[in-house]
């Protein structure tokens, strides 16, 4: 991968096996990325990206307005997330070991030890975050090993800086981004039907794109929802 300078920006260019050109922008801070056919030369690519300047700066904008949580403190009705659903934290001290219930649609108890530290607390929850999705995530797999005709060997969960989750092709290895058990349950169903395609296509051609809308027609609305619902401080790209 290399940048050109185009306007007042930088793209990256990557070459890859395709036939087309490929525009991207990514939030948070919208960066743009065009994967080009090796063939292409840096000013075809230019032009390109001259040609969409109006749709770069838009999503730019987009991208720019999105509601963007502070660093936790994970101190008493502070907002955090689940499943799409915004909870106040009620934080509950105790001598005994920490746990994490959700009772009612407005909180999430956090039950800690006495002067347990925001990197304890944090620790807590995100924990709590994983268990979740290693509930869900099993069926989804086996549901869209049936419909995709793919077999997942391996699967994980782990926090990732700049991606909703990854694919592992050669060991057919999935890893889903932490952050998902904060977004609908639609989100991470999405998320693991990309990250599965990959095992039919794995570059982000027109064909991978024709197996997206094969096997979820409304996977631009899912999309858009990864970029529009508030996101984590320092949060993703996808």
């Amino acid at each position: 991968m290399h940048q050109i300078e185009i306007s007042d920006f930088t793209i990256d260019v990557v070459r890859k096996s395709i036939k087309n050109m490929h525009l991207s922008v990514y939030p948070p801070t919208g960066r743009v990325r065009i994967a080009a056919p090796l063939a292409i030369d840096d000013e075809a690519v230019r032009l390109f990206a001259i040609s969409k300047l109006s749709w770069i700066k838009k999503n730019q904008r987009k991208f720019e307005k999105q509601e963007r949580q502070s660093p936790r403190s994970f101190a008493e009705r502070e907002s955090h997330y689940f499943e799409g659903r915004r909870y106040l934290l009620r934080v509950t001290e105790h001598e005994a070991p920490p746990k994490v219930i959700i009772k009612t649609k407005t909180h999430i108890d956090l039950f800690v030890r006495p002067n347990s530290s925001i990197e304890q607390r944090q620790i807590i929850l995100n924990e709590w975050y994983r268990n979740q999705l290693k509930y869900h995530i099993p069926a989804l797999i086996v549901k869209w090993e049936r419909i995709i005709g793919v077999e997942v060997a391996d699967w994980g969960v782990k926090q990732m800086k700049t991606k909703w989750g990854t694919c592992n092709i050669e060991q057919k290895r999935i890893w889903v981004n932490l952050e998902l058990a904060k977004k609908p349950a639609y989100c991470l169903e999405y998320i693991v039907v990309h990250e599965m395609i990959h095992l039919l296509e794995r570059h982000h051609n027109d064909r991978f794109l024709a197996y997206l809308d094969k096997f979820i027609p409304k996977w631009k609305f899912y999309k858009e929802e990864l970029n529009r619902l508030p996101v984590s401080h320092g949060e993703w790209t996808y």
